[in-house]
């Protein structure tokens, strides 16, 4: 199976490379931008003879068409996206420009590439797999119902409202075209290799330095986490088994109140710690809520557990403590 990855040194994608990469019969093609949050040092890809990259922005429709016409992959994953919401409140234009525009050539050039090239293989399944986020859904209140594929799209940050864009974009493609796509929404990720700017690395990274841990508001937004190793199977899975225009909810069930998770980390670290002077715990401090700080997302996984067969599988906490035990351990080797 031949795979193109757009986005796929980033953290999500980067992950995702190396699981198709597992199979001996899968081929993997990376096309990434290599913005300041992408893993430029795919190190144990570099050589790899079924991995290909080559560095462009999805914006640039001939450069996209090209390798589309030369690699000609069996499946696009699309997860080229601009995607921390602290800067697309400060600077929106990024995100209307790679996660609307970019969503938008890419269509194009892949709707070019089905046209010319992929329709004269009739026995392949071609299919263009959008990875989104349940931030498209807006926020919940404390005891309302988990999202589901059928709720309604109520955006609060320029990020999720760039996405969410793109969903509809994606939606009128299939409408319209017939074009072979399927959509997932998934709730909070985490793992080895993430941006130091997301939640769960601030927070290791800053107490490893001694820094403050800064906590939105008092703390209390609820998130879901699911370990990226258990996102990317997901996306694999629906790759093969997945139901061209269907949407599909990926998520683990792990609600997690921000000022928990950050005291969960704290006390793993004292535990671990042989300065037993220090006390994580005191490094967090609280600042004033982001704007449009959305309360509670949590993602209904009932579609993706019965259609496709998939759960996730990994411990949230075994998960995160291997996550802080990773960052531990790379803290001084050029970390994003």
């Amino acid at each position: 199976m031949k795979y193109l990855i757009t986005g796929g040194s980033g953290f999500i994608g980067s992950h995702l490379v190396r699981l198709l990469l597992k199979d001996n019969k899968n081929f993997v093609h990376n096309l990434d931008k290599l913005t300041y949050a992408s893993n430029k040092n795919l190190f144990d890809t570099k050589n790899h003879k079924r991995y290909s990259f080559k560095k462009l922005d999805i914006n640039d429709y001939n450069r996209v068409y090209k390798e589309l016409a030369l690699f000609k992959p069996d499946i696009v994953f699309n997860l080229a996206a601009e995607t921390h919401v602290d800067r697309s409140i400060i600077n929106s234009r990024d995100f209307i420009l790679a996660n609307i525009l970019g969503t938008f050539t890419l269509l194009q050039a892949t709707q070019k590439y089905l046209n010319n090239i992929y329709k004269k293989n009739k026995e392949r399944k071609f299919k263009f797999i959008h990875i989104s986020t349940d931030e498209v859904y807006g926020s919940l209140s404390k005891n309302k119902k988990h999202f589901t594929e059928n709720s309604n799209y109520l955006p609060n940050s320029p990020y999720s409202a760039s996405k969410a864009s793109a969903d509809h974009i994606i939606r009128a493609w299939f409408k319209t075209y017939d074009f072979p796509v399927i959509t997932t929404h998934c709730s909070n990720n985490y793992g080895p290799n993430q941006n130091y700017e997301k939640f769960i690395p601030m927070i290791i990274t800053n107490a490893l330095n001694h820094k403050p841990i800064t906590i939105y508001g008092t703390g209390t937004q609820l998130r879901d986490w699911i370990h990226v190793e258990d996102h990317v199977r997901a996306l694999k899975i629906i790759s093969q088994k997945g139901k061209i225009g269907e949407t599909y909810n990926i998520g683990s069930n792990n609600l997690k109140k921000n000022i928990d998770l950050a005291r969960i980390i704290c006390k793993y670290l004292n535990s671990i710690s042989k300065n037993k002077k220090i006390n994580y715990l005191d490094y967090i401090i609280f600042v004033k809520d982001r704007l449009g700080h959305d309360f509670k997302y949590a993602i209904n996984t009932s579609k993706i557990n019965k259609k496709i067969k998939w759960k996730s599988q990994i411990n949230f906490k075994e998960g995160l403590y291997k996550t802080v035990d990773w960052y531990i351990k790379n803290q001084n080797k050029g970390l994003r």
